[in-house]
């Protein structure tokens, strides 16, 4: 691989795409304009952390496919072939039963979990989130009468594009105009610091931010709250890591009101913050933990609701009972393709130790975005975990004031131009769209993440001055 494009002219590619296909996250009007250059981007290839694009040109993904996916990096031949082995020989069979791919993975996966007993396949972050809330719902309606029915979520926080998930969705921008939403779901407050809703600083911010999850608790009732989901780090609502205090105090309280813990770990899973999960920094144990994007790298499609085993056994305590089981399906969850792809991931991170890393070159990327804060006024505060990584836009250090959007995606377009693809919260929070974002494979070294800083510095530098 060189970079070069195929031999045949591809620019009927990008017109079929313009015609038929419907992108995410993307208005497509300048694409059906008069405009011969406002053409779709097409990724023709990748390999390590570089994609090129239809016109050749190449750039340095700082986000990991975009949205925080391609942990060990493109190009992974090994994976590829994994696959394709497991395609041939079986590509596809029911949930209902097991395969080789999926017994396997989900005993790698279980001995990096300890404490967590089963793995449920299912196709997507999403989906993985739906399962969990729908265990929660069944096990109210067989141990509650249906009371202790309630989901708690988090604001910032981001679970998940349907219509259930985004009633669990802590960001507004995402959640707008797809009303009405599923009842049962209740807002809890953020804990990020920067944006303070108390007086207090450190492991006393912390602590009365998950106090104010008892305070939300208590309103609604102990008897009608079964479960909180939450991020360990949150992601799209602007990389949020939690004051000290914070988990310690969310578990203590889960486990006083019998209000089962779920960790989506959908963007920190695998990795991404230099540990197998995110929530494990934090001592922590889930009654559920989510996962997708890492979990193969985004070679095949997979996504995964881990439980413990006192979860599970709710499902199975009455076989007397024809409704008392789990009576769910995830049709891709029979897939091979993702467990076989996703074992071949987890031994390429142990192998090259990606964890260690992501520990390190997090540490050196932290450092190296903070000095960029020295230089820039209109960086805020820079925050995160691992290769999980945030820097806060300010109009103003004193007051906090938000930049206007348009000039935070204005530093994203400049980066591009330079040949480095960063990110930036994306109609989230209204009017809090102003954090970068940074989410480079786990395999980044010192020199990518200085070409990553210095497009954002020169980017900075024409845009702020």
């Amino acid at each position: 691989m060189d970079g070069k494009l195929m031999d045949n002219d591809i620019s009927h590619v990008v017109e079929a795409d313009r015609a038929h296909v419907w992108h995410h996250l993307i208005q497509h009007a300048p694409w059906t304009g008069a405009d011969p250059k406002a053409d779709p981007r097409i990724i023709v290839e990748g390999r390590g952390m570089r994609v090129w694009d239809q016109k050749g040109k190449e750039h340095l993904d700082a986000v990991s496919g975009g949205v925080w996916t391609v942990n060990v990096g493109y190009g992974r031949e090994r994976i590829a072939n994994a696959v394709r082995n497991q395609l041939i020989k079986l590509p596809y069979f029911a949930g209902s039963t097991g395969s080789i791919p999926g017994a396997l993975f989900s005993e790698k996966l279980i001995s990096k979990m300890p404490g967590l007993t089963r793995v449920y396949y299912t196709n997507s972050g999403s989906e993985a989130n739906e399962k969990a809330f729908k265990m929660v719902r069944q096990i109210a309606h067989k141990r509650y009468g249906g009371k202790k029915h309630k989901i708690l979520y988090r604001d910032r926080d981001y679970h998940g594009t349907t219509i259930a998930c985004l009633s669990a969705g802590g960001q507004d921008e995402r959640g707008a105009q797809y009303g009405p939403y599923t009842p049962g779901f209740v807002r809890v407050p953020h804990c990020l610091e920067y944006r303070a809703q108390w007086d207090l600083s450190g492991e006393e911010y912390g602590i009365a931010a998950a106090n104010a999850i008892e305070e939300v608790i208590l309103a609604e009732g102990p008897d009608t709250v079964g479960a909180i989901c939450l991020e360990p780090v949150t992601a799209g609502g602007g990389v949020i890591t939690p004051p000290e205090g914070y988990w310690p105090r969310v578990q203590e309280i889960c486990r006083k009101y019998d209000v089962l813990l779920h960790i989506d770990e959908v963007v920190c899973g695998l990795g991404r913050t230099g540990t197998w999960f995110g929530y494990q920094h934090y001592g922590i144990e889930p009654d559920f933990v989510t996962m997708a994007k890492g979990v193969a790298s985004g070679y095949a499609a997979i996504a995964c609701c881990v439980t413990s085993e006192r979860v599970f056994d709710l499902f199975k305590d009455d076989t007397s009972d024809s409704m008392n089981y789990f009576r769910d399906i995830s049709t891709f969850g029979g897939c091979t393709a993702g467990p076989a792809a996703a074992l071949e991931n987890m031994a390429i991170i142990e192998e090259e130790d990606l964890l260690g890393n992501t520990v390190a070159m997090g540490d050196y990327m932290l450092d190296q975005l903070r000095a960029l804060q020295d230089k820039h006024a209109v960086i805020g505060q820079v925050r995160g975990k691992g290769l999980f990584l945030g820097a806060e836009l300010v109009a103003d250090r004193t007051t906090k004031e938000p930049v206007d959007e348009k000039l935070a995606q204005a530093v994203v377009g400049d980066c591009n131009a330079q040949g480095v693809i960063i990110g930036v919260t994306n109609r989230s929070i209204p009017g809090f769209n102003n954090t970068l974002c940074y989410s480079p494979a786990l395999i980044a070294t010192k020199d990518d993440i200085d070409q990553i800083v210095s497009a954002t510095d020169k980017a900075l530098t024409k845009i702020f001055g």
